[in-house]
């Protein structure tokens, strides 16, 4: 059994200016969804050049920040924000839901491929493979924070972990490890590799909703539940309700796309 390290949130302070690990696991993840995408771009598997990547990036970044924030308010936390108005604004100390930080991505997504006059499937289907090692960086930040701990486990699990944070001393699945390995780096793995030859518009983006909604949903068995809008259930958690939409929609556009090809 084992006791979460309790690292201290602030990576760094430079005079009244603390730098938190969570906003450095961001600056990774846009980091490295810059390096995959112009990897991409030089194997001439991408339909933007370097120049509108970077531009394509400044619009997933808003899409992640707003829609991520407002998703943890109104999914997960509404009677919470609502009552303290100004933690909204508190994105640095964590509270980031991926199914809003997903829709806002697709909206800032479907904006910028209409300014620049390609197919918004084209665009999803170029930023799926580069998502999910940014997805691993953000849980490794839960992690660090302490955060978002699983349910309890078995003591004699080898990896089970106390987090003092949870109030208790029981030992608990590292939950957030879990999602670091499926729907970060496995999920990575697989979709870099079958990206890697032309498919039909929009399969990829197909692949990615089922691959994570799966992953997610899996994970989401190890995860203590959020209380989220229907109340905290042990059952069916707030995170698999919102993966199985995703899951639905990825079966109906791999299969439709693929039917076309």
């Amino acid at each position: 059994m084992l006791l979460h390290p309790q690292f201290d949130p602030v990576a760094f302070s430079l005079g009244p200016l603390s730098v938190h690990w969570y906003g450095l696991m961001y600056l990774l993840a846009f980091a490295q969804f810059i390096a995959l995408g112009r990897l991409r771009i030089a194997q001439k598997l991408a339909p933007v050049n370097a120049e509108q990547l970077d531009d394509l990036l400044f619009y997933g970044v808003l899409g992640v920040i707003l829609g991520g924030r407002l998703g943890q308010v109104l999914f997960y936390e509404p009677a919470y924000y609502f009552a303290h108005p100004l933690e909204i604004l508190a994105v640095w100390k964590g509270g980031m839901s991926f199914h809003g930080g997903f829709l806002g991505v697709l909206v800032a997504m479907a904006l910028w491929a209409h300014k620049s006059r390609l197919p918004w499937l084209s665009i999803t289907d170029f930023i799926a493979p580069l998502v999910p090692l940014g997805l691993a960086a953000g849980r490794i930040g839960n992690f660090i924070n302490g955060e978002l701990w699983g349910r309890l486990a078995n003591p004699s699990l080898p990896w089970a972990m106390v987090f003092p944070q949870s109030g208790s001393l029981e030992p608990r699945h590292p939950s957030q490890l879990y999602h670091v390995g499926l729907e970060g780096i496995l999920l990575f793995v697989f979709l870099w590799w079958w990206s890697a030859r032309a498919r039909p518009r929009g399969a990829i983006s197909g692949l990615f909703l089922i691959g994570y909604g799966l992953c997610r949903f899996i994970t989401e068995f190890f995860r203590e539940p959020d209380s989220g809008i229907f109340g905290q259930s042990y059952l069916v958690s707030m995170g698999q309700w919102l993966s199985l939409p995703m899951i639905l929609l990825g079966i109906f556009l791999f299969g439709k796309t693929w039917r076309q090809r």
